[in-house]
């Protein structure tokens, strides 16, 4: 079967190349699955708009990169699908063009997959949009997709109208270490004495809530990494200025995705402060690597609290308590850790994936 995945900032080929500047979570979720995917036998293309010419064609880890030009981007798709003829597109986030993208995938006879990204994503009014007053071409293109993937039961749940072709698919998780060793995580002795904060500096993650919990537990080391957003109006910039003036907090800024994810697996704790995510990347590679998480608000799926993956608060007091508890209690911290690992290994490994997606697909046919 042949696939390909829609780049709209090329991301995905940034987090190929090992860039230092690799950002985004939807964009390392379709660059694992495509790796998960080419090592499974599948043919995986990826649509790039600036970083490769026109026609131009690279091969990382099993997929290719093809450049398909910097012009007019429906045109330059419509021109990219007439000549490839995959039997998939696949397209990840809330975008206004997803839309029209679809129609010209119909147009060429090639089925459509859709993954939510943002819990919002399954909220076309109010989803986070480049144009928001577009909203009406996503929805569209909601409507009209083959397959809708989610990353989560409440996800699924929120689904209405849509719900009878849609089903969860779990993030990829390149599992460090010996995969079938639920034991393969670090010990709390080998772990600083620090809570990570990895994302972009951004109203609704809520770093200032980070920094007020750090201001609270004096204590306690906090290493953060993550940059302000292009969009984020001088409120990043002013994070940043906070960040730096906590005496306890350690401000890396926006480091390579290789570093953010050593900054995680070496961490006591994995905190997040978000009002509204998805599935977050971190807490897969905290999991993977045995790192517990504290989470004020977000928790997929109920996932967190179900199977004992570190603690849900919901408020800030309950936070810098479970913080502090945490961080003081070694052995609780290393029972999350074997359980965190099992869960990866059960749930997110390539094999498990790549099965749950092919099911799907097949049952669409």
């Amino acid at each position: 079967m042949k696939i390909v995945f829609i780049d709209y900032e090329d991301g995905i080929h940034s987090y190929a190349l090992g860039s230092p500047s690799a950002a985004g979570g939807a964009e390392r979720d379709q660059w694992l699955l495509s790796r998960a995917l080419a090592s499974a036998g599948w043919s995986v293309m990826v649509g790039v708009r600036r970083q490769l010419k026109s026609g131009e064609r690279q091969f990382i880890d099993g997929v290719q990169y093809i450049g398909i030009g910097d012009g007019q981007f429906l045109l330059a798709w419509h021109k990219f699908l007439s000549s490839e003829r995959p039997n998939w597109l696949f397209g990840e986030c809330a975008h206004h063009l997803w839309g029209p993208v679809v129609e010209i995938a119909k147009l060429v006879g090639i089925r459509t997959i859709f993954h939510a990204a943002c819990d919002l994503d399954i909220q076309p009014r109010h989803a986070t949009l480049y144009r928001p007053r577009w909203w009406p071409l996503y929805a569209w293109g909601l409507l009209r997709t083959d397959r809708i993937f989610v990353q989560h039961a409440g996800q699924l749940s929120g689904l209405r109208r849509w719900r009878s072709k849609a089903c969860i698919l779990p993030k990829v998780c390149i599992l460090p270490g010996v995969v079938e060793d639920t034991l393969s995580v670090k010990s709390p002795s080998e772990r600083g004495r620090y809570v990570a904060w990895v994302g972009t500096l951004v109203q609704f993650k809520r770093p200032d809530i980070l920094i007020k919990i750090a201001r609270k537990i004096t204590s306690v080391r906090f290493m953060v990494c993550g940059g302000p957003s292009k969009s984020s109006s001088g409120y990043g910039e002013r994070m940043v200025n906070e960040l730096r003036a906590t005496r306890n907090i350690e401000y890396m800024g926006q480091v390579p995705p290789a570093k953010a994810q050593q900054v995680i697996s070496s961490a006591a704790l994995l905190l997040c402060t978000s009002d509204v995510e998805g599935f977050p990347n971190t807490f897969v590679q905290a999991w993977s690597n045995g790192t517990p998480v504290v989470s004020l608000n977000i928790d997929p799926g109920h996932m967190i609290a179900r199977k004992r993956l570190g603690a849900v608060t919901g408020t800030f007091d309950r936070a810098v308590a479970e913080i502090k508890a945490l961080i003081d209690s070694p052995r609780r911290r290393q029972e999350i850790a074997i359980r965190a690992r099992k869960h990866i290994i059960e749930n997110h490994s390539a094999a498990v994936v790549v099965r749950l997606f092919e099911d799907a697909l097949r049952a669409t046919s």
